[in-house]
């Protein structure tokens, strides 16, 4: 087990921002894990699970707790017979998609351009493009705070949008750690693996066009709406109204709402926590007066 004090998680998260964790610890095998847990219960700490650092805003004065990496045996994808797979938390979830799509499977092949790791795509039920990587997931297993492995269906993970029941276990202070998970997928019927090449291709495209990949952001800052504000019923996208709120552009310290995407934030230079944790709140602040509707927040505040 690799530990670091006080380690920047500046270093470790997209933003490029973020004081130091207490223990940043790099887990490469089950036993290191637990004792990496076994670490943060000792000293009576709180711990989380990093996975890239793609949907995390690590506050200025840093974490005190036990911040967990995985590596190492939790980083393989494994196919016996080319549709089912087995995959390790800590696997790049675009490595995963494109796994796929050389199988000429289809259903995850758009996510290639997430940044995230396996974990975090099931943490928050990640999607993009009309896919979701619930839809082909068929079990998950995770460690509890006890130790003990827990195994559940897709069914018992109770998926949503943007969400899973890991969330629910970790708001409640039953947090699971996220080992694996296993999916099941049918040939592309009638497309070809160059077929889904260029379907990937075109989101990729699209991806670079209306994001601001080349600034340190966390993607998307806030969930689409299950439905519009009174006057745009069926307008459910949030960057919709944090543009027409006139938001594009605002500043707070190195901290602004992309002008390319209104639903990205994005690190201009010199950014604290501080800075984008205030534009969110501003940006919350003004599209709830001008459209009478609450966004809520997509990444994870530590």
């Amino acid at each position: 087990m690799h530990v670091l004090e006080n380690e920047p998680m500046s270093k470790h998260t997209s933003f490029r921002v973020g004081g130091p964790a207490r223990y940043y610890v790099k887990a490469e095998s089950l036993a290191e894990l637990q004792e990496a847990l076994a670490l943060a219960r000792g000293e009576n700490l709180p711990h989380f699970i990093l996975g890239n650092g793609t949907n995390v805003l690590v506050s200025d004065e840093g974490y005190a707790g036990v911040i967990i990496t995985l590596a190492g045996e939790f980083s393989t994808i494994e196919s016996p017979d080319g549709r089912t797979y087995r995959v390790g938390a800590a696997s790049p979830l675009g490595k995963f998609a494109r796994a796929t799509l050389k199988q000429g499977l289809s259903g995850i092949h758009k996510l290639a351009g997430i940044p995230g790791t396996l974990g975090g795509a099931i943490y928050m039920n990640a999607g993009a493009y009309g896919q979701e990587i619930a839809q082909h997931c068929t079990q998950v297993t995770s460690l509890d705070s006890s130790g003990n492995m827990r195994a559940r269906t897709a069914g018992e993970c109770a998926f949503g949008y943007r969400h899973s029941l890991f969330q629910d276990l970790a708001r409640n202070g039953a947090a699971e750690t996220i080992l694996s998970a296993t999916f099941t997928f049918e040939p592309a019927g009638g497309k070809t693996v160059e077929g889904l090449e260029a379907e990937l291709a075109e989101c990729m495209a699209k991806r670079k066009a209306t994001q601001p990949l080349n600034m340190p952001n966390a993607g998307s800052t806030f969930k689409r709406f299950a439905k519009g504000a009174a006057d745009t019923p069926t307008q459910i996208a949030p960057g919709y109204y944090i543009e027409a709120a006139g938001l594009k552009g605002t500043r707070i310290g190195g901290a602004e709402v992309s002008t390319l995407h209104a639903n990205f934030i994005v690190n201009a230079g010199g950014a604290t926590a501080r800075d984008i944790a205030a534009l969110a709140e501003l940006v919350q602040q003004k599209v709830r007066d001008k459209f009478g509707i609450t966004l809520e927040r997509e990444i994870i505040l530590l």
